[in-house]
């Protein structure tokens, strides 16, 4: 309700600007309060008759600033990319050196996070010459930084497919996920318990949880899963058919639209 409020009174905000011009509202200073009240009155008597208008005003409001997000985002992509795709500590499944890489940022206590799973192994198997970057972005909680910060440790001792193991054993977990879920984890496989609790609280772990919180800040990332492929953000579990179609587009043109 709020939110639809806020919107609708910038709606009316700029509809007095279509309305008047940018000239009439800079004189607005020197209007008495009869006149602004006068005003008043017309604006809202011609909303109350025609409430349509407050609806395509608010879609016009939402359309532009869909797009001053997109070009902040894009600028956000191009300086960030080198980061993206090729950071040191980054968690790389499927070919090294595929031809299309999808990035995905994730937190381990994401139900949507754990739906997308699915898709992204999917991808992973059918697709040869796919690369996938894998990025904690632990957004929900202390439990879900505690559960990366073993995770991010986990890779001095796992590498390639076992790493991704036991990624996934991590995230198909019931249940709320933090250090103890991820310790046990590690423990059912084998990994030297004792070093990975030394390991979690060392300076590269925490540089790679503020390298990838930062990245999402700069990208303007609200939630996770986020994948990035190209020249495109894709917020949300979106499904596995739209991640095909997009990888088959950079493919094939270099963007996420050809």
């Amino acid at each position: 309700m709020r939110f639809s409020f806020l919107k609708s009174c910038q709606a009316v905000a700029l509809l007095g600007a279509l309305a008047f011009g940018p000239s009439a509202m800079a004189q607005n200073a020197v209007f008495s309060d009869q006149q602004r009240q006068a005003i008043g009155e017309i604006v809202k008597d011609y909303l109350m008759k025609n409430p349509e208008v407050l609806q395509e005003v608010i879609g016009e409001l939402e359309k532009r600033q869909a797009e001053a997000q997109r070009v902040v985002q894009a600028g956000a992509l191009k300086e960030t990319r080198q980061t993206l795709l090729n950071a040191p500590h980054s968690f790389i499944v499927g070919n090294p050196s595929g031809d299309v890489t999808l990035v995905e940022f994730f937190d381990y206590n994401c139900g949507y996070c754990k739906r997308a799973l699915a898709d992204v192994k999917t991808l992973v198997k059918g697709d040869p010459k796919l690369r996938v970057v894998l990025k904690d972005f632990p957004v929900l909680g202390p439990d879900s930084v505690e559960a990366s910060r073993v995770a991010l440790a986990a890779r001095n001792q796992l590498s390639g497919d076992k790493l991704f193991d036991y990624h996934v054993k991590v995230m198909d977990s019931k249940g709320r996920v933090g250090a103890e879920r991820a310790l046990a984890v590690a423990k059912e496989m084998g990994l030297d318990v004792a070093r990975l609790q030394k390991d979690m609280e060392s300076a590269d772990v925490r540089a790679a949880l503020q390298e990838n919180m930062g990245l999402g800040d700069k990208l303007g990332l609200t939630g996770t899963p986020a994948f990035i492929i190209g020249d495109e953000i894709i917020p949300g579990a979106v499904g596995l058919d739209p991640l095909k179609q997009v990888v088959a587009n950079v493919r094939q043109c270099g963007k996420s639209n050809c």
